[in-house]
């Protein structure tokens, strides 16, 4: 009975551990997008760091496009930087779009970076022009 109670213990410390690594990695970032009103997930950090995807860009960068009044996701801009592309600059050119009036979703803001181009400059470019295809 003792060896179970000890092994029992055990686990728990186990468990209390693993939480406490979790929380010292991921609750400044979790407090900051909180209070910034662009909340994301302890889990979907957890996973972020298991995909090996940088958790601070995109906590940053979605405070970034909420503060700007752009409403964008943490699935998003993860799936784009996997997909190798520049999170940053696609919420730049977000912005900068939504400040000159043209209307320019997340969707068509992603395809303008692969070729190389940078899709904040693109967009800075387009002001009077909708969307300007790319010369790879």
């Amino acid at each position: 009975m003792d060896s179970l109670y000890l092994v029992g213990i055990a686990v728990l410390a186990l468990f209390a551990f693993v939480l406490a690594v979790v929380l010292f990695n991921f609750f400044g970032l979790w407090l900051r997008a909180r209070i910034a009103n662009a909340p994301v997930s302890l889990g979907k950090m957890v996973g972020m760091r298991l995909r090996k995807v940088p958790v601070g860009l995109i906590v940053d960068n979605r405070i970034t496009a909420m503060k700007a009044g752009i409403d964008v996701r943490s699935d998003p801009l993860e799936a784009h930087y996997l997909a190798g592309g520049d999170v940053s600059h696609v919420v730049l050119a977000l912005i900068a779009a939504d400040k000159a009036g043209i209307s320019l979703d997340f969707n068509r803001a992603c395809p303008m970076h692969p070729c190389g181009s940078i899709a904040f400059a693109t967009t800075s470019f387009t002001i009077t022009t909708l969307v300007t295809p790319l010369k790879c």
